[in-house]
């Protein structure tokens, strides 16, 4: 087992990967501090329930712990107002109070729906995040957590920090391979933000990465995780540093409210994003020529799309950038690469020069 920590004064915590962490899912919670007084209450949606729920459940009442569950869809249709609703009205009925914790079993969108539930009951009470996919290795961590609204992602929510985040890596075996790939949408950011050295890992292992060898995938999780806790311990409510960490997704979080959620998944959707962003980048002289070519080959080398998707209009893709949270007061503040593992801020970005690319692109898969 490896473990890292976020340090953020009294709110720090752990990260542990390792293999069969959820059977000992009791010892870290008596490790964080939290008793058999304490309610607990797990969250997880219909795909990882019937793998992981019972156990989980039966290991925490032969420990002593009172629990309680809530079974939601799979998929972004359940970080909605009428999911939240729903799930707080069962944690309400459960009789939880401020004490109590919620545990949020399953990837991305359970963990982002449970942490939002957890900053919302009697104003916020403890959650423990415990991640079952690749993707979730880069939302367990920092602690933002929200719902979405037709009209964009995530606009709905708040900074939260867990407990700690248990990521039983055994749970990668059972993903899809399409989940699987999109988990590494956010390792191949990690590198392209901070670290020409880890890019040019990713490239040298891409095809054993991709069978989920299990030494280099908790390498790759490790490598994700700490460079995310790294930018998160500086600036916890991205103020600055942390916004590096959006790298494609302004672009990506667009294409995913177009599509209502259900075309592209979140991998799929930053994994264009990125490569957009680099060109860009290209395009105002930002970066040498090359660099979108080396983002895009690294991420076809883990079957993410990189190429215009079909049925999108240029413009309404960047209609949907405007409504994004990063906007202030409708300029465009983006992030793009100066170079392989160098990315920055850049603010005021001309919307028209961000059309022209985009224009392009979408010409290209056209051809």
């Amino acid at each position: 087992m490896k473990t890292l920590r976020v340090e953020l004064g009294e709110r720090s915590y752990p990260i542990h990967i390792g293999k069969q962490l959820l059977s000992r899912v009791p010892a870290f919670l008596a490790e964080a501090g939290v008793t058999g007084k304490q309610m607990l209450y797990v969250i997880t949606d219909e795909n990882v329930a019937p793998l992981y729920l019972e156990p989980l459940l039966q290991s925490l009442r032969e420990s002593g712990y009172t629990v309680h569950s809530s079974v939601v869809a799979g998929g972004e249709q359940a970080k909605s107002f009428h999911v939240f609703e729903r799930v707080m009205g069962e944690v309400i009925a459960a009789g939880l109070d401020r004490k109590s914790v919620i545990l949020a079993l399953g990837g991305g969108v359970v963990g982002d729906l449970s942490g939002f539930v957890a900053a919302s009951f009697m104003r916020g009470i403890p959650f423990i995040q415990l991640p079952t996919t690749l993707l979730a290795h880069d939302s367990s961590v920092g602690g933002k957590v929200a719902i979405n609204h037709k009209l964009g992602k995530n606009l709905i929510g708040a900074f939260h920090q867990p407990l700690a985040v248990i990521y039983d890596t055994d749970t990668l075996t059972t993903l899809p391979k399409r989940e699987v790939a999109a988990g590494f949408a956010e390792v191949v950011k990690h590198g392209l933000i901070s670290s020409e050295e880890f890019v040019a890992w990713l490239e040298e292992h891409a095809q054993a990465l991709n069978q989920l060898e299990p030494e280099l995938i908790a390498t790759a999780i490790e490598r994700g995780c700490a460079i995310k806790a790294q930018i998160v311990s500086e600036d916890e409510t991205e103020q600055d540093t942390r916004a590096l960490l959006n790298l494609g997704h302004t672009f990506g979080h667009a294409f995913e409210a177009i599509a209502a959620y259900s075309q592209l998944n979140h991998g799929e959707a930053i994994s264009i994003g990125m490569g957009l962003a680099a060109e860009l980048a290209e395009k105002m002289g930002l970066c040498e020529q090359g660099v979108s070519e080396r983002t895009k080959r690294l991420l076809a080398r883990y079957h993410l799309p990189t190429e215009w998707p079909d049925g999108f209009d240029p413009l309404d893709v960047l209609e949907a950038m405007r409504r994004d949270k990063k906007g202030v007061a409708g300029r465009f503040n983006l992030i793009v690469p100066r170079t392989i593992g160098k990315v920055e801020i850049v603010k005021n970005v001309d919307e028209a020069l961000i059309l022209q690319v985009m224009r392009e692109s979408a010409g290209r898969r056209q051809k």
